[in-house]
């Protein structure tokens, strides 16, 4: 039995490690977090610069407030630089768009739905909201509907050259 489980378990780590590979080569991600459903997506190619209205995969820059949001269990870690894990966000208003926050977020002066700025986390942490003012060209602000989600609510525009692709759902599920 102990022979049979020296082979079983290289093979299968083996196994694990190629699924993920092929996985990643065709652009599968899996989300596990609650600003989207839950499950497995796919990477698709944008065909030009995002545009508002897009949904799509980012990698997060290696900053001082992307460090903060790993700490607190905001994003977890993956391939991205700073070893982030990729976001999937709406785009809500690209470069030369106004941002205004109050209880809210709006753009050019329309409010975005479902974009009520939280204080405090869950854990009861403060919060502090983007100023606001204009979207620096080459830079995007990304939103969810979630009401949880870590967003440009808090962490303003981040640059555009970190987009991954458009997300697509493949097998998702909604807890």
């Amino acid at each position: 039995m102990r022979r049979r489980a020296i082979f079983i378990v290289p093979a299968a780590v083996a196994f694990l490690i190629m699924l993920a590979g092929t996985a990643r080569f065709a652009g599968l991600r899996l989300n596990l977090t609650r600003s989207y459903p839950l499950g497995l997506w796919r990477i698709e190619p944008l065909d030009g610069p995002p545009a508002t209205g897009d949904l799509v995969f980012i990698c997060p820059p290696d900053s001082t407030t992307f460090r903060l949001a790993r700490e607190r269990g905001y994003l977890g870690r993956g391939l991205c630089p700073g070893w982030f894990s990729p976001l999937i966000k709406t785009v809500a208003a690209t470069g030369g768009h106004a941002i205004a926050i109050g209880s809210g977020v709006s753009v050019d002066g329309r409010p975005i739905p479902h974009s009520d700025v939280q204080r405090e986390d869950a854990a009861g942490r403060a919060l502090a909201p983007f100023a606001g003012g204009e979207v620096p060209a080459g830079f995007l602000f990304l939103h969810s509907d979630f009401a949880g989600s870590y967003d440009s609510r808090y962490f303003g525009p981040i640059p555009a050259s970190g987009v991954l692709g458009r997300a697509h759902p493949l097998l998702t599920f909604e807890p």
